[in-house]
């Protein structure tokens, strides 16, 4: 388990497109007094990133500069970080990793109405399939803190807020 030299943990949600992260981020930041960061905000408003994808519609995240940028605030603890990779964060920011898991025909429905199509659309659905980020999650940090949980409805999300929130006071007592 990551050392417990904050007072507060860090928490990264995690997961592709779709599945609830910044939805869920949100209400457990809201529940718990802890900082909600989105990466995909962040990149945007700070300009973290070396231009644009035109294939997957989206920017290139500049890994050293989001780093750079989230590293007072990640040793400060008390952060939950919203994204849909991992593997380029130090491990030694978090102490917990949630994967989100949604269902397929769930996830379609929402990244159709979202306006994904091709290739961003199929890579979405593919990476849930064959489960690459939570396998990416797994490989990355020690296994005892990565959570895979339910992601198909508000209340799932409800219930993961509630969980999430209980370990939150548990961990701040314990370090």
């Amino acid at each position: 388990m990551a050392q417990k030299k904050r007072e507060r943990p860090n928490i990264l949600v995690h997961r592709n497109a779709g599945t609830g992260k910044t939805t869920m981020a949100s209400a457990l930041a809201e529940a718990t007094n802890l900082r909600h960061i989105n990466v995909g905000d962040l990149v945007k408003e700070k300009n973290l990133h070396d231009g644009w994808d035109e294939e997957f519609d989206c920017y290139v995240i500049n890994e050293d500069l989001v780093c750079d940028e989230l590293e007072d605030l990640m040793e400060e603890g008390g952060n939950i970080v919203d994204h849909h990779g991992c593997d380029f964060f130090p491990e030694r920011w978090f102490d917990r990793i949630v994967v989100l898991q949604t269902d397929n025909s769930v996830l379609y429905d929402r990244l159709t109405k979202r306006g994904y199509t091709g290739k961003k659309l199929s890579n979405n659905i593919e990476c849930e399939i064959f489960q690459v980020l939570l396998e990416e999650a797994k490989d990355s940090y020690q296994e005892d803190i990565v959570t895979a949980v339910r992601s198909d409805s508000i209340d799932d999300i409800n219930r993961n807020v509630s969980a999430l929130t209980d370990w939150i006071r548990s961990w701040s007592t314990l370090s």
